[in-house]
């Protein structure tokens, strides 16, 4: 299954491409972004560390049909990536996402969340959306209280600032399309 281009109000989400590392690079590579994302990110970033994400990680995998990932941009500057937001086979982690520091606190977040929610639960038909994530993550947990979803599991956890307290965040299709209406 190809990975088609997603639109909100005001984001267009298109496919991953190996085109988008330069830019990944350039936004991604930030303590705040990266400290609470699990520790199989490489930290000191390496220079190469977007390109060999995308090249050897995210896009093997979409054309395998175990991932799916989007460049997000905004809809007034289609040319300038974001973030990324991409979904994922697995028993504990289904969904990632990350906003440029220059563009987060606007709801962009929530409203990728929702764009790959629908996408999920509707194109994919999965039975249950699994996030986790480290609980000192105030932001990602708002993000996920926002779209319904409740913690369903607590346990210690490795991530990019160490270990700590990680939380399982989940909501179900049936929990989606009650919400969605």
């Amino acid at each position: 299954m190809s990975v088609p281009a997603l639109e909100t109000a005001r984001l267009l989400l298109r496919p991953l491409a190996l085109g988008d590392a330069p830019a990944i690079q350039a936004h991604f590579p930030r303590w705040e972004i990266v400290r609470h994302l699990a520790s199989r990110v490489p930290w000191p970033y390496p220079p190469d560390g977007a390109l060999v994400f995308v090249r050897d990680q995210a896009l093997p995998a979409m054309e395998r049909g175990d991932a799916w990932h989007w460049s997000l941009r905004l809809r007034e500057a289609p040319g300038e990536l974001v973030g990324v937001g991409g979904l994922l086979r697995g028993e504990r982690e289904n969904r990632g996402l990350w906003i440029g520091l220059p563009w987060q606190g606007r709801g962009l977040g929530t409203e990728a969340c929702q764009a790959l929610a629908a996408y999920w639960f509707d194109a994919l038909g999965m039975p249950v959306l699994r996030v986790p994530k480290a609980s000192a993550n105030a932001a990602s947990r708002r993000l996920s209280a926002s779209a319904g979803m409740r913690v369903v599991d607590v346990r210690e956890g490795d991530f990019v600032a160490g270990r700590m307290t990680e939380e399982l965040w989940e909501l179900t299709a049936d929990e989606w399309r009650a919400r969605a209406g």
